[in-house]
C-alpha cells in the first residue's frame, strides 16, 4: 500500500485476510490510530519514506488517491509493469454487493450521503469510498448486501474491472487539472470511467442539463441504460423537475413527489435529490420513504452549513467548496447580502463565471489565503470593502465587524485548503470554532 491513510490501511487488512503479503508504505506520518490497527494485526508498514526495493517487488500496489502519478516512485512502478489499483478497485473483487458509484466535480458526498440515507431503511447497505470508513475494511468486517460510493477521479483512474451497478454521474466542471496535464478532456475522460465496464443490465444515471456530459455521451456512447436527471426539459425515462415536483420515470412504472418540504436548499440540491431518488426508484424503494428521507435529511458537514445566527447575522460553512463551481452553487443560493471569505491554493481557477453573483450579493471579500493576489486583482472592482488575512480567526472577526442584521457571512473558499490548513475539513472546524467564539 502506498499511503497509510484510511484506503491503505482498509485495504492492507483485507488483502492480509485474502492471502496476500502486505506492506504499508507512507512517505508521511501515519496516524496512531492506524498504526495501532497495523501492529495489532501484525502488518509490516514504514512511514517517513518509501523503501523502493521492497516496493518495486510487489506484484500489485494500492495506491492511495492523493498521491499523483508524476512522482518519481509511481513511474518506476509502472515502468517495472506492477499493477497499481485504487482501494475500490482492489476491494470489489472481494463482494457480490451492488455497487452504487456516484462521482461528479460537485455534489458527490451530499449525493452519497442522501442516497445511503433513504437506501438504510429498507435495505443493509454501506457508506464508502471517499467518505466514511474504508470500503475494503467494510467489506471485510460486515460485508453489506449494498453499497454507495462516493468516488473521485483519482480513484477512477487507477480502476481496471471497476463495475458498479448503477453509476451516477452528477456534473463535470474543470476541478484538478494539475493532476490532468491542464487538460479538460483528461479529466472528462477520467470521470467516464465510471461507465466504462457497465454493459447493458446496468444504470448509468446524469445530469441531462450537463452540456459537458451530454456532448461527451454523443461522440463516446455508453454500454449502461442511461437514465437522465433535467430541471429543465422533461424526461421520458429519467427523472425531471416541473411545478415543485420531481417526477420519476423508469420503465413506465412512474413516482411524483412534492419538493416543497426538502431539507436541502438550492438548485443544485434539488439535482442532488432527483439523483438520489432515482437510485432508490430503481432499488424498488417505496415512494413514501423516499419522500420521507429527503425532508428529514441534515445535511452533510462543510458543505453550506448553518452554523449559527449572531445578531441576526447568518453564518454558513462552505468549506467544501474547494473549487469555482461549487462556490458558484454557494453564491447562487445565497438570499440575502453576503460578506464572502474565500481563498487558499488557487487550482488554476477561472474566476467569470461568479461575477454576476458578486455583483449582486456580495457586500465585502475577504481573502483568506498565503497568496492572495489573483483574488485582489479579479474582484477588488466589484465591492467596497476586500481585506486580506492568514487567520481565520482574523477573518471571522472583520466578517462580524462589516455584518450587518440580515446579512449571510459564508465560508466558500473556491480554493483548496492546503497553504494555510489540514484539509478542508480542519478550515471548516476551525470557522466554526471562530464563530462560536464571537
Amino acid at each position: 500500500m502506498l499511503g497509510g491513510g484510511e484506503s491503505g490501511v482498509g485495504t492492507a487488512l483485507l488483502g492480509k485476510a485474502k492471502g496476500y503479503t502486505v506492506f504499508v508504505s507512507d512517505k508521511g506520518k501515519i496516524k496512531a490510530s492506524y498504526k495501532e490497527v497495523l501492529i495489532h494485526n501484525e502488518i509490516e508498514w514504514e512511514e517517513g519514506q518509501h523503501s523502493e526495493a521492497k516496493i518495486l517487488n510487489a506484484d500489485v500496489v494500492m495506491k492511495s488517491p492523493g498521491i499523483p502519478d508524476k512522482v518519481p516512485l509511481v513511474k518506476a512502478i509502472r515502468n517495472k509493469g506492477i499493477a497499481i489499483v485504487s482501494e475500490i478497485e482492489f476491494a470489489s473483487k472481494f463482494t457480490d454487493a451492488t455497487l452504487i458509484g456516484i462521482t461528479g466535480s460537485n455534489g458527490k458526498t451530499t449525493t452519497a450521503t442522501l442516497t445511503h440515507h433513504i437506501l438504510k431503511g429498507a435495505l443493509n447497505v454501506g457508506l464508502a469510498g471517499n467518505i466514511g470508513d474504508s470500503f475494503a475494511k467494510q467489506i471485510l468486517e460486515k460485508d453489506h448486501e449494498n453499497y454507495v460510493l462516493e468516488i473521485s477521479s483519482f480513484q477512477l483512474d487507477d480502476s481496471v474491472d471497476f463495475k458498479p451497478k448503477i453509476a451516477v454521474l452528477l456534473n463535470i466542471t474543470p476541478d484538478h487539472l494539475d493532476r490532468y496535464d491542464y487538460q479538460f478532456e483528461n479529466y472528462i475522460r477520467s470521470k467516464f470511467r465510471i461507465a466504462m465496464n457497465q454493459t447493458k443490465d446496468d444504470y448509468l444515471i446524469y445530469d441531462a442539463d450537463d452540456e459537458v456530459i451530454t456532448n461527451h455521451l454523443k461522440t463516446n456512447p455508453v454500454q449502461a441504460t442511461v437514465l437522465p436527471f433535467s430541471l429543465e426539459k422533461k424526461i421520458e425515462n429519467g427523472a425531471y423537475f416541473e411545478n415543485n415536483k420531481l417526477i420519476i420515470t423508469i420503465d413506465n412504472n412512474q413516482i411524483i413527489m412534492p419538493t416543497t418540504n426538502l431539507a436541502l436548499e438550492g438548485k443544485h440540491n434539488i439535482k442532488n435529490a432527483m439523483a438520489a431518488s432515482t437510485v432508490a426508484h430503481l432499488l424498488k424503494i417505496r415512494k413514501q420513504t423516499i419522500r420521507e428521507s429527503l425532508e428529514n435529511f441534515q445535511g452533510v458537514e462543510h458543505r453550506l452549513e448553518q452554523v449559527l445566527k449572531i445578531n441576526k447575522v447568518q453564518y454558513i460553512n462552505d468549506s467544501k467548496a474547494t473549487n469555482v463551481n461549487a462556490t458558484y452553487y454557494a453564491l447562487e443560493s445565497m438570499d440575502a447580502p453576503t460578506v464572502w471569505i474565500v481563498g487558499g491554493v488557487d487550482k488554476g481557477n477561472d474566476y467569470r463565471e461568479l461575477f454576476p453573483f458578486v455583483n449582486e450579493k456580495v457586500k465585502a471579500i475577504i481573502c483568506l489565503g498565503v497568496d492572495n493576489e489573483k483574488l485582489m486583482n479579479e474582484f477588488g472592482n466589484m465591492v467596497d470593502i476586500i481585506i486580506e488575512t492568514q487567520f481565520m480567526s482574523e477573518a471571522v472577526k472583520i466578517a462580524y465587524k462589516v455584518a450587518e442584521a440580515g446579512d449571510n457571512v459564508l465560508l466558500s473558499p473556491a480554493c483548496a485548503s492546503f497553504d494555510l490548513f489540514e484539509n478542508y475539513e480542519d478550515r471548516g472546524r476551525q470557522f466554526k470554532n471562530a464563530v462560536r467564539n464571537l
